[in-house]
């Protein structure tokens, strides 16, 4: 089986991230995406996240009805701050029967050469990229390991649903109703 990682914040999850793990998984050898929920991204100031046990729930509450998408919280159970390459490797070792890719933006590609171990991601993963808005130029654009997929281009940002919310506004359509839901039931980002 040939799992796609999908690592983010996910602060919140919405309807960008679940359109671009659908057109993955549905347009790729990716059998499965899986969601990491990164509990402290190195390049985010941990002040703006909300606690990492209510973004994995929100995280379940979107995927619950896809048998193709699943969750981890795999980085709460390792060092922090939690990079990519020790997750990769934690995961082969422990699922040795599972092969891992990583579905990332385009827009990672322009300082993918600051992630611990790069060279190393290259060497024994696959990149499933899709497009980003100003995405930049890098170096990795006709890499061997890298594939560019097609996808719409999404500009829909966590940062802007968190400002809606904080201001009163609606957020309908930008998240599940499930997410949307837990957001209003436990007063996420008021």
């Amino acid at each position: 089986m040939k799992v796609g990682l999908f690592f983010g914040s996910f602060n919140p999850i919405h309807i960008g991230h679940l359109i671009l793990a659908n057109v993955a998984v549905e347009s790729t050898d990716l059998d499965k995406i899986c969601f990491v929920v990164s509990p402290q991204n190195p390049f985010k100031k941990r002040s703006s996240l909300l606690h990492e046990f209510d973004r994995l729930d929100m995280v379940r509450a979107a995927i619950h009805d896809n048998p193709r998408f699943e969750v981890s919280d795999i980085e709460f159970h390792l060092p922090r701050p939690s990079y990519t390459i020790d997750t990769l490797t934690y995961l082969q070792d422990k699922y040795p029967q599972r092969r891992f890719a990583l579905l990332m933006g385009e827009d990672n590609l322009t300082h993918f050469h600051k992630w611990k171990n790069y060279e190393q991601i290259l060497e024994y993963y696959e990149l499933y990229v899709y497009p980003r808005p100003h995405a930049g130029e890098h170096a990795f654009r006709n890499h061997p390991k890298i594939h560019h997929i097609e996808a719409p281009l999404l500009d829909i940002s966590a940062t802007y649903i968190r400002r809606c919310i904080q201001e009163g506004r609606s957020i309908r359509y930008m998240v599940t109703e499930p997410v949307a839901e837990l957001i209003y039931s436990r007063k996420y980002y008021h």
